[in-house]
């Protein structure tokens, strides 16, 4: 079952980082994408080289007794100093360059020491879980261990407080985020408590081995995922939100376009729906039928009933959107029947084409029935 939870959510972060290659391939120097395509990246290596099935080939392939030890720890010391920069370079401003350099150095020699201490010591008995706790005593791999827990701690700790410190002064989908990613570091920073409290039970002799294995899977696993939510949200949060603009605006359209809708069939003024349900295309569609039939009305909208609802409108207390909203609907609404009547009355044209604002303020009038209430007074 471990292997399964992991290579599943490696899988799902390779689908948010191939989601982003479109973006990684135009725009391959910006910083900001790069560390943000780095974040998961690494978090995707954290799960898969964790899963015991990985663990074993690792050794296995390459000879080395428990060479999968180094790489995992690495990736995960690698991790937590890629969400740092990630926050670091979310929030900007004078000396973040500086602040990142100063970090990535200190955390490459983390991972140097790591490699070094490694070699130096003596770890020929594989253990795929539980090498934390097996190897705690155990010269040089002790220092390896004990160096990149801390370094893991200290890097999803400072995360954490820059992330929430910086979430108290914003507000909407970035605090969200940035919330999100203070409690998964918060969450993740468990692991390195459990494994931190094996690895000392272990220096006083006792046997801890269950809370070093199971509760830091746990914790890495959950953190991480909370933590991929927080940078996913700010991301996408403006796409949803335009969507949804859109899907509004599209519905809000509806009386107008079933205000037209005789005219429209009955001259062929509608194109054809576009098949994919996107709400920009179908708004585009829409507002294009819109278009139309207004276009085709022509000489039949009345200005001199526009003016005339704008100032009633206007005396009643409208305000001036208001106001022209009510006069177009009155003109829509008589030139749609004095066309379906096939009357042909001597209008003065009324020109001028409203913008997708007013558009949605004339469908709303329509909606609440002005239009026909102005016609009714006049």
């Amino acid at each position: 079952m471990s292997d399964l939870i992991n290579y599943a959510s490696c899988g799902l972060l390779w689908l948010g980082l191939l989601a982003k290659a479109p973006d990684l391939a135009r725009r391959w120097r910006d910083p900001f994408l790069l560390t943000l395509s780095g974040v998961l990246a690494l978090a995707s290596l954290c799960f898969l080289l964790g899963a015991p099935g990985t663990v074993g080939f690792v050794n296995g392939t390459s000879g080395v007794p428990n060479l999968a030890a180094p790489l995992t720890y690495g990736t995960v010391t690698a991790y937590g100093a890629a969400s740092l920069a990630l926050v670091l370079r979310w929030r900007g401003g004078p000396g973040t360059g500086r602040a990142i350099r100063r970090w990535t150095l200190g955390y490459s020699a983390v991972l140097a020491g790591i490699a070094a201490l490694f070699l130096l010591g003596d770890a020929s008995v594989e253990r795929r879980t539980d090498f934390d706790t097996y190897y705690a005593t155990t010269p040089y791999i002790a220092e390896m261990i004990v160096l990149y827990l801390g370094a893991h701690l200290t890097a999803v700790f400072v995360t954490a407080c820059r992330s929430l410190s910086w979430a108290r002064r914003l507000r909407g989908s970035l605090r969200a985020g940035l919330v999100l990613m203070g409690v998964g570091n918060l969450v993740g920073g468990g692991y390195s408590v459990a494994k931190l409290l094996a690895v000392a039970a272990r220096w006083c002799g006792r046997d801890w081995s269950a809370l070093g294995t199971t509760l830091p899977a746990a914790c890495a696993g959950l953190g991480a995922a909370v933590t991929v939510v927080g940078i996913v949200i700010p991301l996408f949060a403006p796409f949803l939100a335009l969507r949804a603009r859109c899907w509004r605006a599209y519905a809000r359209l509806g009386p107008l376009e079933r205000a037209l809708t005789g005219l429209l069939t009955r001259e062929s003024l509608r194109a054809p729906r576009p098949l994919w349900p996107s709400a920009t295309r179908w708004l585009t569609w829409r507002q294009s039928s819109i278009y139309n039939g207004l276009h085709h009305l022509g000489g039949h909208l009345d200005a001199g009933l526009f003016r005339q609802t704008y100032a009633d409108r206007s005396r009643g207390g409208a305000d001036p959107q208001q106001a022209e909203a009510a006069a177009w609907a009155a003109a829509i609404a008589a030139a749609v029947r004095a066309l379906h009547e096939e009357r042909d009355d001597a209008v003065v044209p009324l020109t001028g084409r409203p913008d997708l604002p007013a558009l949605l303020r004339i469908s709303d009038a329509l909606a609440e029935g002005t239009g026909d209430r102005a016609l009714a007074v006049c």
